[in-house]
């Protein structure tokens, strides 16, 4: 009976890590339009054939640049674009889409395939008659946005980088998922064989660089704890900014008005200071 027993915790563990990062759910329970929001529904294609289903939100009024939104591991954009309903408001076009077996779009989820899915959003963004391609900023994104931006082909258009409640690595972050219970703290070895750790944020996000980094946390996350924010922020290189947000928990570092126009005044700086350092080079 042990040896059975012990069999069925190495089978369902492994399996257990894989689902810790990817949680999509097929219905779309929401639309924007139910928020007053104006939306375009757009299908795009990856690389490798897949069609990808998103929501371009026009800005109202003349836009002020294009933020490309990254949502978390769980659900899909109908339930995420909340997040970033406010931002048309405040001049800003927003895109979000769903990954590969999230909501609409095809395909099955996987990190690798996660990559080429926001390079192809990003090329949809490019292509876009409404977009200037030379104001666009990635934001909300986790660990995918780092590690895409990094070594994203499309970076020379990114001005900013924004993420929140980013775990440091994904080994990292699982073993202390299974360290977080009794029943499964003795098997906090598993992540180390099971957990693709090639695509986490730590050791490439000081090649964002020189791209503005800001790393949001609140001080009351208990999902990612906010020491993951603080090890990001020390590995990565100016210009950087870390705003620990005093009793925000998971992914709430914006949900009051105060943190959301100091955002607006981030992004509007680090759009603005791109265009002046280029009209400078171009006197």
């Amino acid at each position: 009976m042990r040896i059975r027993l012990a069999v069925i915790l190495l089978a369902v563990l492994p399996a257990g890590c894989t689902s810790l990062f990817f949680q999509p759910h097929r219905v779309l329970v929401h639309t924007p339009d139910q928020l007053g929001l104006a939306y375009r529904e757009t299908r795009f294609r990856t690389e490798d054939g897949l069609e990808l289903y998103g929501w371009f939100l026009p800005a109202k009024g003349s836009p002020l640049g294009t933020i490309l939104h990254l949502h978390g591991n769980a659900e899909n954009i109908s339930t995420h674009f909340a997040g970033v309903a406010w931002m048309p408001a405040r001049g800003f076009n927003v895109f979000v889409f769903d990954y590969r077996g999230y909501g609409a779009s095809e395909g099955q989820p996987d990190l690798e395939g996660a990559q080429k899915d926001i390079d192809a959003a990003m090329r949809t963004l490019l292509a876009r008659g409404d977009v200037d391609k030379d104001r666009i900023a990635v934001s909300l994104g986790g660990a995918l946005a780092v590690y895409n931006v990094a070594h994203s082909p499309f970076r020379d258009h990114i001005r900013a980088l924004v993420i929140e409640s980013t775990f440091s690595g994904y080994v990292e972050i699982a073993r202390e998922k299974f360290a977080d219970h009794w029943f499964t703290w003795p098997f906090q070895w598993i992540p180390l064989l099971t957990v693709d750790d090639r695509f986490s944020p730590l050791p490439v996000i000081k090649t964002i660089s020189p791209i503005p980094l800001l790393i949001l946390h609140g001080d009351r996350d208990a999902t990612v704890p906010v020491h993951h924010g603080r090890e990001l922020y020390d590995a990565a290189l100016e210009p950087k900014q870390l705003w620990i947000v005093p009793g925000a928990g998971h992914i709430q570092a914006m949900r009051e008005t105060a943190q959301r126009d100091r955002l607006v005044e981030y992004l509007r700086a680090a759009l603005d200071d791109h265009h002046s350092a280029a009209r400078s080079i171009s006197r």
